[in-house]
């Protein structure tokens, strides 16, 4: 996995990061942990380091 800067924090992180809003499923939906797990550990084993946990706004 190709490593780049992230911006002026002098770390590197992998240029394919993981979104992380899908883990929890839907808005109020049951949370489902083991799947959860194996998309984590998945994006792991392929070198991701850039893991994007931002939120959604609703409005």
């Amino acid at each position: 996995m190709k490593q780049r800067m992230f911006g002026k924090t002098g770390r590197t992180v992998s240029e394919i990061g993981l979104g992380t809003w899908q883990l929890g499923t839907r808005w109020g939906d049951p949370f489902n942990r083991d799947e959860a797990f194996r998309i984590l550990e998945t994006a792991e084993a392929a070198g991701i380091t850039f893991i994007d946990t931002a939120e959604i706004c609703h409005r």
